[in-house]
């Protein structure tokens, strides 16, 4: 793969229970950056989860994109409020995954995510396999997409528990207004485990977002449509650094 030098580094933050290798194509599809990512799926605990995407992200240089998948996503603008990214590019992401009950069309209620946690100790397969049905639509399951996903059983149990409970606890919506780099977010809508309605949040309270909505899509709205996104993306990048808006440019 060639990298063209000073292009940036991309740090690929993926969902749960998912192996990052969900990337691949993408990464073959932005061949002018370096491409990095943190593997969480041995991660003993929610706070090792957290303590990784951070030292990771410290230690590479800038330019710094981070793109983020879902429990990856919410990471990753955990790190811009930090402070810690030039750019995002996120796909299916929420700033605050359970929600209370006048809220279910930007997330999920904490009881199923519960309930998720106490299955993973009886029978980790299933929840897991319980989990990728939500991902696709009809539509993208008679077009096989789903037969792109990595093979499930990549995580330990310990680090299946420890996203859980960043998806229970972790919430940056109060602070999204903090976010100074731009932000380009891809959602599918009709994704049943991030609502669509979460990327119009987030596109209203970013002060920097651009939302590209991606129809008759679930949750992975990446996925069979790399080469297209990865244009859309650079273009969008292009256009962010002659602007200026990028912190490091």
């Amino acid at each position: 793969m060639t990298v063209v030098d000073g292009s940036g580094t991309i740090l690929w933050l993926s969902g749960w229970s998912i192996s990052d290798s969900i990337f691949d194509r993408l990464r073959e599809a932005l061949p002018e950056y370096h491409h990095a990512a943190v593997d969480y799926s041995e991660a003993d605990t929610q706070e090792e989860m957290i303590h990784l995407t951070e030292l990771t992200a410290t230690y590479i240089q800038p330019p710094l994109l981070i793109g983020g998948w879902s429990l990856g996503a919410l990471l990753a603008l955990r790190l811009a409020v930090k402070g810690i990214a030039d750019g995002l590019l996120l796909f299916a992401a929420t700033a605050q995954f359970t929600r209370p009950s006048g809220e279910l069309d930007r997330g999920w209620a904490d009881v199923y995510v519960r309930k998720m946690c106490a299955g993973l100790e009886k029978d980790r397969e299933a929840v897991e396999t319980k989990f990728r049905r939500l991902l696709f639509t009809e539509k993208e399951l008679e077009m096989k997409i789903d037969q792109n996903l990595p093979p499930q059983g990549m995580w330990s149990v310990q680090a299946l528990i420890g996203g859980l409970q960043v998806l229970l606890e972790e919430e940056v919506l109060s602070r999204l207004s903090q976010i100074c780099c731009p932000v380009y977010l891809v959602h599918g809508t009709e994704d049943v485990v991030c609502p669509y309605g979460a990327a119009l949040e987030l596109a209203t309270l970013i002060p920097h977002a651009r939302l590209d909505s991606i129809p008759v899509s679930g949750h992975v709205p990446f996925l069979g449509r790399e080469e297209e996104i990865a244009k859309r993306f650079r273009s969008w990048w292009h256009e962010q650094s002659k602007d200026g808006n990028s912190a490091s440019i």
